[in-house]
């Protein structure tokens, strides 16, 4: 991933990784173990969310920072804070960092208060929720680390409320081309490729 402007507590590695950990408070140094410790917060996140987040209720940004610190709150210190670094990966910028407050207003305002609760959704009106939401809170990518992971559990969040189990991750990693390509296509208002992602791991 490249990284520009990276000062601060967010551009900081920490000491004995070979900068390939960022500065956390447990001390880690190893990518292995950091991306255990990340997978098992991860997963008591969605164990806690998944189990009591109602079907009736919006999604405001306020409760995807929240998520965010819940998950990554005990290891990083900006767990939860809109990034201040700008971001990209294999070639791509995400959202400059000092746009980043008001593009999550408007992907509040234009998106998920227009897209959620799902209660009593379709599956076809659900496909095109979830694509819209999970495109465009990818580009925007709000955190430092941890973008992809929490787009998947608003995701799954959303096809709870409507009545469907978790998505079916298998067919659409992050680094796949099917999935890369699906994200740009958002650049240009086409949703159709996602559309077609999240119908398959709806409906597997």
């Amino acid at each position: 991933m490249d990284r520009y402007s990276v000062v601060g507590v967010e551009g900081k590695y920490e000491p004995g990784s070979d900068e390939a950990v960022l500065a956390n408070k447990l001390s880690i140094t190893d990518p292995a173990e950091m991306v255990e410790v990340e997978t098992d917060l991860l997963l008591q996140l969605y164990e806690a969310v998944l189990e009591s987040f109602p079907r009736d209720e919006p999604i405001t940004v306020a409760v995807i920072k929240e998520w965010h610190r819940r998950w990554l709150g005990k290891v990083y210190e900006w767990a939860g804070q809109e990034r201040g670094v700008n971001l990209g990966k294999d070639g791509f910028q995400f959202a400059n960092a000092a746009l980043v407050p008001r593009l999550l207003a408007e992907f509040e305002q234009e998106y998920l208060l227009v897209s959620i609760p799902c209660a009593g959704m379709t599956l076809e009106q659900l496909v095109p929720a979830i694509a819209r939401v999970h495109v465009e809170l990818v580009l925007i990518h709000p955190f430092r680390e941890g973008n992809g992971r929490i787009a998947r559990l608003l995701a799954d969040v959303m096809a709870a409320q409507a009545g469907f189990g978790p998505l079916q991750y298998d067919a659409w990693g992050s680094g796949k081309p099917d999935y890369i390509g699906a994200i740009h296509a958002g650049l240009d208002g086409d949703y159709e490729p996602m559309e077609e992602l999240v119908r398959r791991a709806l409906d597997p």
